[in-house]
């Protein structure tokens, strides 16, 4: 298992993966399938490889087969620069239960850190989703609200838990 920074080359593998997310866990995430297959190839390009740099996306891959993502988005805003976004965050069902989470988690906190100017990651999370809930936990977030009725699902409403982690504080594991 190879964990890397994923370029505009991978953009397929990533748009496959991330339909498989949507269609595959439809609460956890606040775009549908037909929404994400509408967009242009140059949209996914720009959610893994922005070229002003705005953009940034770890995948993990078995052989050539690309089983887990997460991406970051920063602010081009003066102040709210010190922030990053971290979405997306999916790793393929017979692929789990090995730390690909966990590592993708790390090398998107790398990224973070390596630029120099991100004190502050944010996150959401569908209430309910334990094990993603354990996972952000675990990589040190802490949530700091709850949104109400922040997507509607088939099954109802849905809250969105929002964590934050201060990057000095991140946890690396050695």
């Amino acid at each position: 298992m190879r964990v890397v920074m994923l370029t505009a080359a991978d953009v397929r593998r990533y748009r496959d993966l991330m339909l498989e997310a949507y269609a595959q866990a439809p609460d956890a995430f606040t775009s549908t399938p037909q929404e994400r297959a509408a967009q242009p190839e140059s949209w996914w390009i720009g959610r893994i490889a922005n070229p002003a740099g705005w953009t940034a996306a770890v995948g993990a891959f078995d052989g050539d087969e690309l089983v887990g993502a997460v991406a970051l988005e920063f602010s081009a805003k003066p102040k709210t620069r010190h922030k990053a976004l971290l979405i997306g965050m999916y790793v393929a069902p017979a692929a789990r239960g090995q730390g690909i989470g966990r590592r993708l988690m790390d090398a998107a906190l790398e990224v973070t850190r390596g630029r120099g100017d991100i004190s502050v990651v944010t996150l959401t999370v569908t209430e309910g989703n334990e094990a993603a809930l354990h996972l952000y936990r675990a990589a040190g977030f802490a949530a700091f609200g709850v949104e109400p009725m922040a997507i509607l699902t088939p099954g109802g409403y849905k809250a969105k838990v929002h964590m934050w982690l201060s990057v000095a504080q991140a946890r690396v594991d050695a």
